[in-house]
């Protein structure tokens, strides 16, 4: 009886052993290590110098500053979406960067959730402008998306300058232009454009349809994402583009004679955003590591590459101030972004009916 007496015992002092302390638990009633007990997080967001900044600058100093370990997953953002959803019960990202118009479509499918200044603290010291929807991502990355040209061709050419989205409609360029398609976001950002600068908007979009078919009779094709755009502008296939002004800054640091220009009408200015994917088990690691991503150092860095920092009292770097500097008198505006998730998929169809179907129609 004795030797049975002793051994519940052990089993007992095993058992309690074994507990420790109670995991905390999340906002939803599920559990979650402490950020201490985390040793990585899964980022997904965008290739290219969005992805150079993460590997190269910004997981390493996050990793040396916490001890925790940034894997990035690199895709465009309508294909970290389907992702993130396709793993809505089983999370294995737990940062997602998206574009304003899919932070409104994950957050309409309940798939990540509500970041705030109660969360993360640097939320405080942001641009409010950059944010694409109130209390649901946290804007990193800011640019604008504008009109860019090669400067030495537009000067032997004696092509003017630049003053109105109306001005990409022209045949002095010859076919040589890389607008993207409306599946990019570049392309649905120029329609919108293009409907402001003729008396409309994403909601009275006939406008921009009607001069997006004249910027289709000039041109010989529309590309499908930056992977194509650039490498036309850099080969000098294409003398003007549409690009976000950070694909821009690259272009010109590289030894490419291209300004961003500034139409009367303004540029749309936006990020990509943070997103903390809803259910990650990883989430007090993942809120760190957006408080750190939008936090001075962080913005610094990523100026430097390119981006507008969000948060104020920074500015970017004076190498990029001749190719993307924006003035005071530069008119910006924020995009209905709510607006263009609703509306994206039928402008999309109509695009590929009556636009494209009219390129190189203008051409002679």
């Amino acid at each position: 009886m004795k030797k049975m007496i002793s051994v519940l015992i052990i089993i007992m002092l095993a058992v309690i052993s074994g507990c420790g302390a109670p995991t905390p638990k999340k906002s939803d009633g599920s559990s979650e290590k402490a950020s201490g007990d985390v040793n990585e997080i899964t980022v997904a967001g965008n290739g290219g110098v969005i992805e150079r900044a993460v590997r190269d600058i910004i997981g390493p100093q996050f990793e040396k500053d916490t001890g925790i370990k940034v894997n990035y997953i690199a895709g465009l953002s309508g294909e970290i979406l389907s992702k993130v959803e396709l793993q809505k019960n089983d999370p294995k990202i737990d940062v997602a960067f998206f574009v304003p118009v899919d932070v409104v479509r994950a957050q309409d499918k309940d798939l990540i959730a509500p970041i705030d200044e109660s969360n993360v603290a640097n939320m405080k010291s942001v641009k409010k402008d950059f944010i694409a929807v109130e209390n649901a991502a946290a804007p990193a990355f800011g640019l604008v998306i504008a009109p860019a040209y090669n400067t030495e061709t537009f000067k032997k050419n004696k092509i003017k300058p630049i003053e109105s989205w109306n001005d990409l409609a022209s045949d002095e360029y010859k076919g040589k232009t890389a607008y993207a398609d409306i599946t990019n976001d570049w392309g649905f950002n120029t329609l919108n454009a293009l409907a402001i600068a003729n008396g409309g908007d994403i909601t009275n979009i006939e406008p921009g349809f009607e001069k997006a078919k004249e910027l289709a009779g000039y041109s010989t094709t529309f590309y499908k994402n930056s992977t194509q755009m650039m490498p036309a502008i850099q080969q000098g296939a294409a003398d003007i583009t549409v690009m976000g002004s950070y694909a821009i800054a690259e272009l010109a640091t590289s030894g490419i004679p291209v300004k961003m220009a500034v139409p009367k009408e303004g540029v749309p200015l936006q990020a990509f955003s943070a997103s903390l994917v809803k259910g990650t088990p990883k989430e007090k690691a993942a809120l760190e590591f957006i408080n750190y991503l939008i936090g001075e150092e962080a913005q610094k860095a990523i100026s430097e590459k390119g981006f507008y920092p969000i948060v104020e009292g920074l500015d970017i770097p004076d190498k990029y101030k001749e190719s993307i500097g924006l003035t005071e008198k530069d008119k910006t505006f924020k995009p209905d972004f709510a607006k263009f998730a609703e509306v994206r998929a039928t402008y999309s169809d109509r695009w590929a009916k009556e636009v494209t179907p009219e390129l190189k129609k203008l051409l002679k």
